[in-house]
């Protein structure tokens, strides 16, 4: 639902928010921006639910002790495997730990896992392969915890290098089933300031949900993106807006692109283009 529009001090004061997160992980960015004085809406693109085929998540668990290094994609994965891997005794020793980037990593040690592995500024799957750790790895044993489908190009470049690669679906992705109706009004009267997506998925499900008849509204909208290359995709979908990128989709990173973009409206900046790295 839309929020109202009751008064509110802060550096964001009346700024009206999007928030795509899902459900589950949306609370604490939607405080940060509240306390900033936003007026936020919860509109949640993706949904995590269980693996399509436990058994083979189960069945890499029970043997995890055989592999060399261990990959975590998201701190999805982190949230599916940790909990799991807690009944059968902790995480063993002998197997590294590689974070694909800061959230992922907070989410690790926040399980007791201290990761070995995590890109020092890009947080994707080219830097992760840039680390010394991921570069001599023939004859090693890699798993990525990952949830369904997703870029082959990590395992895909490690089985170049000569390692082994096992995929572990810790989850599944999909469309919420949530009214967009409210979303679509609101665009439509420009009662919407931003919206803040994460990921390219994240991007394309929000198209695909408001709807052909809210195209021409979310296309001028002004955009949020948590990822270089999830700007770029905004573009070949035709936003014509002004796009914030953050340096990273970690709440922090992802509030501060929100005030960048409420102060450059301030200081009657214009809007500055997207650059096209990867995510």
């Amino acid at each position: 639902m839309m929020n109202g529009g009751e008064a509110r001090t802060g550096p964001l004061a009346g700024m009206r928010v999007v928030v795509t997160r899902p459900a589950a992980q949306a609370g604490p960015f939607c405080s940060m921006l509240e306390e900033q004085g936003a007026l936020v809406t919860r509109f949640p693109v993706i949904e995590i639910r269980s693996p399509a085929d436990p058994a083979q998540l189960k069945a890499v668990l029970t043997a995890l002790d055989e592999f060399d290094i261990a990959v975590f994609v998201s701190a999805n994965a982190v949230q599916r495997v940790l909990p799991a891997l807690r009944e059968r005794g902790g995480w063993p020793q002998r197997v590294a730990t590689a974070a694909i980037g800061t959230r992922t990593a907070s989410e690790l040690r926040e399980h007791g896992v201290e990761p070995s592995i995590v890109p020092p500024n890009r947080f994707d799957s080219e830097a992760l392969l840039e680390e010394p750790a991921m570069q001599q790895v023939q004859g090693r044993r890699i798993v990525v915890f990952r949830g369904d489908g997703g870029r082959p190009y990590l395992g895909e470049t490690l089985v170049g290098r000569g390692a082994e690669v096992v995929y572990a679906e810790a989850y599944q992705r999909a469309i919420p089933e949530v009214d967009a109706a409210p979303l679509r009004q609101a665009l439509a009267s420009g009662r919407v300031d931003a919206i803040t997506v994460t990921s390219g998925e994240s991007l394309q499900n929000l198209c695909r949900m408001i709807g052909k008849g809210g195209q021409v509204a979310l296309l001028r909208t002004a955009l949020v993106a948590g990822a270089t290359r999830v700007a770029a995709i905004a573009r070949d979908e035709g936003f014509a807006g002004r796009i914030e990128t953050a340096e990273d989709p970690t709440d922090a990173a992802m509030l501060a692109a929100v005030l960048r973009l409420r102060s450059s409206r301030t200081d009657g900046g214009a809007p500055a283009p997207a650059d096209a790295s990867e995510e």
